[in-house]
């Protein structure tokens, strides 16, 4: 679905409003395509902290061009700054002077990315000045402009050589519509170190589980799964059994037609995974309903049906799939969460309860999984889908403008987080939650 607004704006006549009334002026977000390069561009990596060697090393094995040192009138694609050997805050204007001087240097759609370590690994005055690193990218994201985008990544003591996967993700278009986030590499869960894998096919051999995959984000999800090269089944309510085994057949994947708050659903989907598929390596928790009102107006079944479709069944099937072995060792688990869950929503109590409640699904398991096997959620802001399509034009373009890239996001956008997280090469990447909203102006 088109943005009529950012048409508008790109226009002459459009071009001249924005300019005169200071408009918010979307750009046009790169995306990566399917056959093109990871990084289109040179990634300048700086900095002197423990990390940088080995970032250069894994940029080496992407095929990713990189320099050290910034030269006159070059143009990067994306900067990599180790601040991980900040130990007091008196250091941190060499974080300013590292970035301020490149950021006229960045091509359209840039990428920044700072490295660090985690501060509840740190004590003292160290830890202070790690802590500190939040507060800059996340402004840095709000500034860049041009469709760019800043994250932070507290690498923990261990884990210097498992960034490849996060690096592919967030160094590339991937990442187009993910800024302003803070991801722990190797912070949670027991200690794993990531197989190498190729960034093309990461998923090359395994078995995805997608709920509420016949349509929207969801079929999203499925297709890029599958792209990335997993063996997809698709799972709905039999409602929508044939759209699901369109989808499926397309993909040469499997389907399954149920109810997952049905008492058996968990048990049912156990066992079709284990006698058609020898187990699951990927379990997306995408299926989800909305029942909206004022909690003073909320009859109960509203809130209960909610409840149970969006957290309480997949507590259910991530609990008997792990009980029962049949997720595979080093498997992912990905709950859609939603910004609502974190800054709230009027109208949603519901909603925002069951998606927060999905964060703490996360908060509950990252600690108590078996080695390499991890669990994370995204978040995703107001993402264009039919759904959305039929909000109020007003609410609508409200929704969309709010946030660092004044525009919605593509089901795409949530599909390419879920497949950073279910990569192999993510093992070490454990106890996530990212916002996919463009860093909305709402919540942290």
């Amino acid at each position: 679905m088109s943005d009529r607004y950012q048409a508008f704006t790109a226009s002459p006549f459009g071009k001249l409003l924005v300019k005169n009334l200071g408009l918010p002026s979307p750009v046009r977000l790169r995306r990566w395509e399917e056959g093109a390069a990871l990084v289109d561009g040179t990634v300048l990596v700086t900095g002197d902290g423990r990390l940088a060697a080995d970032v250069r090393k894994q940029l080496d094995a992407l095929e990713v061009a990189h320099v050290a040192e910034q030269a006159p009138e070059t143009r990067y694609r994306a900067v990599v700054v180790d601040a991980s050997g900040l130990t007091e805050s008196s250091m941190l204007g060499a974080l300013r002077d590292q970035v301020a001087p490149v950021l006229r240097s960045l091509e359209s759609c840039p990428r920044v990315v700072v490295l660090g370590t985690p501060p509840e690994q740190t004590s003292g005055a160290e830890r202070v000045a790690q802590r500190a690193l939040e507060g800059f990218t996340r402004s840095l994201g709000k500034e860049i402009g041009r469709g760019g985008t800043v994250q932070l990544v507290y690498v923990a003591d261990g884990a210097e050589q498992d960034l490849s996967s996060t690096l592919a993700f967030l160094l590339s278009p991937k990442s187009a519509y993910v800024s302003g986030q803070v991801v722990r590499v190797g912070a949670h869960g027991a200690v794993a170190q990531a197989p190498e894998t190729d960034w093309r096919r990461p998923l090359e051999g395994k078995v995805a589980l997608v709920t509420g995959a016949s349509r929207g984000i969801g079929e999203q999800i499925a297709r890029v799964l599958h792209r990335d090269g997993a063996t997809v089944v698709g799972l709905d309510v039999p409602q929508a059994a044939s759209d699901l085994q369109r989808l499926t057949d397309e993909l040469d994947g499997d389907w399954l037609a149920l109810d997952i708050t049905a008492k058996d659903a968990p048990a049912r989907i156990a066992q079709h995974l284990q006698r058609e598929h020898g187990g699951v390596d990927v379990v997306v928790h995408n299926a989800g309903i909305t029942r909206d009102k004022k909690l003073a107006n909320m009859k109960s079944d509203r809130w209960e049906q909610v409840i149970a479709v969006n957290l309480t069944a997949p507590e259910r099937i991530t609990r008997a799939l792990l009980d029962e072995g049949v997720l595979n060792e080093g498997g992912s688990v990905v709950g859609v969460a939603s910004i609502a869950g974190i800054a709230g929503n009027v109208g949603q109590t519901n909603y925002a309860t069951s998606k927060a409640g999905v964060i703490g699904l996360v908060e509950s398991l990252r600690d108590d999984l078996p080695a390499g096997t991890r669990i994370n959620a995204v978040a995703p802001g107001f993402i264009i889908t039919q759904m959305t399509a039929a909000v109020p034009f007003a609410t609508r373009e409200v929704g969309q403008r709010l946030n660092a890239m004044a525009q919605g996001g593509l089901p795409v956008d949530v599909a390419e987080t879920v497949a950073w997280f279910a990569s192999p090469g993510s093992a070490r990447v454990n106890g996530n939650v990212v916002r996919v909203c463009g860093q909305m102006m709402l919540g942290a």
